[in-house]
């Protein structure tokens, strides 16, 4: 099934989330492919926000590779930036597998980077940007 969700401005964005969350339940995997500034971090960031990640605490981990958040149930969200990963071994040598068998929630920026390391369960969704600026999410599951 084909799913898609406009986010028309910055306003909508935790809206947006809470419907991308609900939509998405059941997948712990989950992959953002985008072109640069078209708003991972930003849709991350809500995601974060609406399971109760304490806001100041969500930061695009492009150094770290990974950080580790803490949702308001007590459980870790693993968010992901691959954008400087150049070969799969840096991937393995953080201890990725750990992370994605973990069963928590491992949200992914740059996926494409380790795309042969990717199990087939995960979940890639795709933002576009429309022209008149807003945001489409959209997967298939």
């Amino acid at each position: 099934m084909n799913h898609s969700i406009k986010v028309s401005s910055l306003e909508g964005i935790d809206a947006a989330a809470r419907e991308f969350l609900s939509l998405t339940e059941g997948h712990n995997l989950i992959a953002f492919h985008a072109p640069m500034g078209a708003g991972k971090t930003t849709f991350t960031s809500a995601i974060c926000r609406a399971l109760g990640v304490e806001s100041d605490a969500v930061s695009s981990p492009t150094f770290a590779i990974v950080n580790e958040y803490r949702a308001a149930n007590g459980e870790p969200v693993f968010h992901f930036d691959f954008y400087r990963i150049n070969r799969l071994s840096e991937a393995l040598d953080l201890g990725l597998y750990e992370y994605l068998d973990s069963g928590y929630l491992c949200l992914m920026e740059w996926p494409e980077n380790i795309a042969d390391l990717l199990p087939e369960q995960t979940l890639m969704v795709e933002i576009g940007v429309a022209d008149d600026g807003s945001r489409i999410i959209s997967w298939q599951d």
